[in-house]
């Protein structure tokens, strides 16, 4: 990505890295593009990653600024409803030096949204329960920055990174990172401190040693480095897992457009590009490759006519090529949780639910409220959704929905359900059974006029579980609502729309371990002495 030198004996990247964090579609095209952007603070005409001249001036002011781009047809990748180009060097040199010119981008602006990228996409794959021990390894140059950048973010996201840094850099950008590094207690490991056998010591190895402007034979120490690496590849050891292999942007030791030329380069499990993948990508076979980047101002996408993938929620990475081949039966998690004993839980299930509820807010999960509702009308037919809690008190869980709807009609039928809580990033579920009954009109009518005046016109216009024509006619029913009550005036609450409370008489709370020993605490209800208490046991896994 943005490099600092090139050239055979130089063991860093080009000046020219932030095309990384960049996607660009399959065009072919020799024209000059039009750019006009205000200038900015640094030398006018000057940008740290490329030594090639732009119009300058000495005062602050709009420049109107010419680029001549040339582009060779480039291949394209499938990804899930969306294409996916490969950039050459070239290419990729030319988008950076108008993004660290007129666009303002700084070296170290781009490094952590590089190194966060990164960071992001190992923490998507690789859970800190079975990968935690990881081995950076960073070379000399901006690649090795993203690689100090990502140690950083691993350590706060609860792995134990150990950085491998032989060729430092001296610019204060680079003696900054380490700074942070060593004030987070991050070990930095000579060449000679490093394990024979990789597989020892880590789980997870990083590569960010050489990036797509490296050319020649890599040097010692990293030609070494880089051989012990390929060397995990050929390791056939039944006892030890091998540690996985993440590369950044480009697999040291690759061509940045031929790829692994000979055949006996780095096999990475996971490729990170960073703005687009480059041509080499073509040859990765990987079981994980990932786009980072998601920074692309739209003056650069609409003149270049980019197509960028979706970005999940407020991800800084997103899976590309083809979907993942996963094989089932070998989905696993092996949990490492605090163990849940009976001297440590409430005697009340309400008050633990409550304090579990508590904790899943404070770890900020998404929607801790969220629980599965399953309902048994008289056919026998069981049905589960996903629902909302909305109350929890003493006399139990409240949800609110449309009477009429199938889990309305099987609570008519049968008033019995469960609910189930999974707060996966815990390692928590919590299963809840008991009798099922409507709050009152006057709870109901409470709840709905505190939701969102939204909310409550898609109460009237849904008539939840029936068949509708098309979603047009969804829209054209709520639009004749929001018409009809835009003086702001009272949305009376439909008859059939309102709560419903499960009094329990059984309570689980589960929690993951290791082995599969996870621990299980059942709260029922018991008779004794003519008093209904609550019974805790314990139960097997």
């Amino acid at each position: 990505m943005y490099s600092l030198r090139s050239g055979a004996r130089a063991m860093l990247l080009s000046p020219l890295r932030l095309s990384q964090l960049l996607l660009v579609p399959k065009i072919s095209l020799s024209s000059s593009i039009p750019l006009s952007f205000p200038s900015q603070n640094t030398p006018a005409g000057h940008s740290p990653f490329s030594n090639s001249s732009l119009p300058s001036t000495s005062t602050p002011r709009r420049q109107s600024l010419v680029f001549s781009i040339s582009s060779p047809s480039r291949g394209v990748a499938s990804m899930a409803d969306e294409t996916v180009t490969y950039l050459s060097q070239k290419e990729a040199a030319e988008i950076d030096e108008i993004l660290m010119g007129p666009l303002g981008f700084s070296v170290d602006q781009l490094m952590e949204l590089a190194g966060l990228s990164v960071a992001t996409a190992i923490a998507e794959v690789y859970k800190p329960s079975e990968y935690s021990r990881i081995l950076v390894i960073c070379g000399p140059g901006n690649n090795g920055g993203d690689g100090l950048v990502a140690a950083r973010h691993l350590r706060h996201f609860g792995y134990e990174p150990y950085i491998c840094y032989p060729k430092r850099t001296a610019k204060l950008l680079y003696t900054g990172l380490v700074t942070q590094l060593e004030s987070l207690a991050i070990p930095f490991l000579s060449v000679d401190e490093l394990p024979k056998n990789f597989s020892d010591d880590f789980d997870l190895i990083v590569d960010a040693i050489f990036g797509f402007s490296f050319h020649g034979s890599p040097r010692p120490p990293f030609d070494d480095l880089i051989q012990r690496l390929v060397s995990l590849h050929c390791i056939d050891n039944v006892h030890k897992r091998k540690p996985a292999i993440v590369s950044v942007d480009i697999p040291s030791g690759w061509h940045v457009e031929g790829g692994d030329v000979d055949g006996d380069g780095i096999k990475p499990d996971m490729l990170v590009s960073l703005t687009a993948p480059k041509l080499c990508a073509k040859n990765f076979h990987g079981p994980h490759h990932f786009l980072g980047g998601r920074f692309v101002p739209p003056a650069i996408r609409d003149k270049f006519g980019l197509k960028l993938p979706p970005y999940p929620g407020t991800s800084m990475c997103v899976r590309i090529g083809k979907p993942l081949s996963v094989d089932i039966s070998s989905l696993r998690e092996n949990y490492v949780s605090p163990e849940l004993r009976e001297d440590q839980v409430k005697a009340d299930p309400i008050d633990q639910f409550q304090k579990w509820f508590d904790e899943a807010v404070a770890a900020g999960l998404r929607e801790p409220n969220a629980m599965a509702l399953s309902t048994c009308g008289k056919d026998g037919k069981p049905t589960s959704r996903i629902v909302l809690l909305k109350g929890v008190d003493k006399e139990g869980f409240v949800w609110y929905t449309n009477y009429g709807s199938r889990k309305g009609r099987d609570l008519s039928e049968n008033p019995h359900a469960s609910l189930l809580f999974h707060w996966n990033h815990l390692n928590r579920q919590v299963r809840v059974e008991g009798t099922v009954q409507k709050v009152s009109d006057e709870e109901s009518e409470k709840y709905f006029h505190s939701r969102p005046r939204g909310s409550q016109l898609g109460a009237i216009v849904s008539k939840q579980s029936t068949t509708v024509a098309g979603r047009h006619v969804l829209h054209e029913a709520y639009m004749e609502l929001e018409r009809k009550y835009s003086d702001g005036s009272l949305i009376p609450k439909p008859e059939y729309w309102g709560g419903y409370r499960l009094r329990p008489n059984l309570l689980e709370f589960w929690q993951g371990q290791q082995s599969r020993l996870h621990d299980r605490l059942q709260y029922s209800l018991r008779e004794i002495n003519g008093s209904r208490v609550w019974q805790i046991e314990r139960l097997a896994p």
